[in-house]
C-alpha cells in the first residue's frame, strides 16, 4: 500500500508549524512581558529562554522548507501574498536575536534600549505571524474588513504567546517574578479567552469555505467537542495559577502544559477548517505538490534529519530543566 505523500508532507508541515508556534511562542511571549518587570527580573526572564529559543526556531525554518519543497505551487502564491508581513516577522526575529546579544554588553540607558529592542522585536515578530494566519484564512482576500480580520489573529495570537511565555516563567522561575507570572498569566488567559471569541465569531463571515465546514451539520457535531475542551482547560488554567499563589506545591509545569494544550486544540480546529486546502480556494495538497519522485526524495532526507532536530531540542530541555538563575546572559 503506497504512502500519500502529499498528506503525509502536510502532516509533517502542520506539525513543525505547530511545535514552533508552541516552543517559540513562549520565548516571544517572554519578550513581550520584559516591560513589565525590574532588571533583575529581566535577566533572570532572558535566563529562562536564553539555551532554548534559537533551537525553537529550527521548526519555523523546517515547516517553510517543507512548504517550498513539497508544495512548490503553494509556495510562490503564499510567500507573494504575505510579502508584507513575512518581511515584518523577519525583521522583527532579527531584531530580538541583536537585542538579546547586545543587551549582554550594553550599560547604563544603553542596556534599557536593547532590553526595550528585545520587546519590540518580539511584539513585532509575534503580530506579523498573526496577521500572516488571518490573510492565509481569507485566502489572501483583499479590503479593510480582510486586512481588520487579519489585525484581530495578530493581536489575538499576541495575547497566546504572552499566556505561553507567563506560564514558562511559573515553570522555571519562583518566588517574586513567579508571583507577577501567575498574575500575567490569569491576564494572558483573559486576553486568550476575548480572542478566540471574537476570532470565532468572525471567521465564518470571512471566508465561505471555513463557514460551510463549521454549519456542516451533523458533520460538524464532533468538532463541537473543541471549544467545549478547550473551555475545560482554561477553567483549569485559572485554577491552577490560584493553587500556586496560595503555596500549594508540584504544580509549577502544569500551567504550561496547559496552555499548550489550549494551542493544539485551536490548532486542531484550524486544520480541520482548512484541509485539504493548502491555499484556500485555490490550491489543495494533492494540487499543490511537487512530483512524487521529488517527495519521495525529501521523505528520505525528512526522515534522517527530523530525529536529529527533535533529539537535539529534547536533550537540550533535558540538560536546562530546572529553575532559571539570574546573571546567565549579563555578562
Amino acid at each position: 500500500m503506497s504512502l500519500d505523500l502529499p498528506l503525509v508532507f502536510a502532516v509533517l508541515m502542520g506539525a513543525s508549524v505547530l511545535l514552533y508556534v508552541v516552543l517559540d511562542g513562549y520565548d516571544l511571549g517572554v519578550g513581550m512581558l520584559m516591560p513589565a518587570a525590574d532588571a533583575r527580573e529581566q535577566s533572570r526572564m532572558v535566563a529562562s529562554i536564553g539555551p532554548f529559543w534559537d533551537a525553537n526556531e529550527t521548526w519555523l525554518v523546517l515547516g517553510v522548507g517543507i512548504l517550498l519543497v513539497a508544495f512548490p505551487l503553494a509556495s510562490g502564491v503564499i510567500l507573494g501574498a504575505l510579502y508584507l508581513p513575512v518581511v515584518g516577522m523577519l525583521i522583527g526575529l532579527m531584531l530580538r536575536g541583536v537585542a538579546f546579544e547586545l543587551r549582554m554588553k550594553a550599560q547604563g540607558w544603553h542596556a534599557e534600549l536593547w532590553n526595550r529592542g528585545f520587546w519590540f522585536g518580539s511584539t513585532l515578530a509575534a503580530f506579523a505571524q498573526g496577521v500572516m494566519l488571518g490573510g492565509y484564512v481569507t485566502g489572501f482576500a483583499p479590503g479593510f474588513g480582510y486586512g481588520l480580520f487579519a489585525c484581530l489573529v495578530g493581536a489575538s495570537l499576541c495575547g497566546g504567546y504572552v499566556l505561553l511565555g507567563a506560564c514558562w516563567l511559573i515553570h522555571k522561575t519562583d518566588g517574586a517574578l513567579q508571583a507577577k507570572a501567575l498574575a500575567w498569566a490569569r491576564w494572558g488567559l483573559a486576553w486568550v479567552a476575548l480572542g478566540i471569541a471574537l476570532v470565532s465569531l468572525a471567521t465564518p463571515l470571512m471566508s465561505d469555505i471555513v463557514r460551510a465546514r463549521w454549519f456542516d451539520f451533523p458533520r460538524t457535531i464532533p468538532l463541537m467537542l473543541l471549544p467545549l475542551a478547550t473551555l475545560a482547560l482554561g477553567v483549569h488554567l485559572w485554577r491552577t495559577t490560584r493553587r500556586i499563589d496560595a503555596g500549594e506545591p508540584g504544580r509549577d509545569r502544569q500551567p504550561f502544559l496547559l496552555a499548550v494544550g489550549i494551542f493544539s486544540l485551536a490548532f486542531a480546529g484550524l486544520a480541520y477548517s482548512l484541509f485539504p486546502h493548502v491555499v484556500m480556494g485555490s490550491l489543495t495538497i494533492w494540487q499543490a505538490a511537487a512530483h512524487p519522485s521529488a517527495l519521495q526524495a525529501v521523505l528520505v532526507g525528512a526522515v534522517i534529519v527530523l530525529p536529529f532536530v527533535a533529539g537535539y531540542s529534547v536533550l537540550s530541555y533535558r540538560v536546562f530543566r530546572g529553575k532559571a538563575q539570574a546573571g546567565l546572559y549579563d555578562e
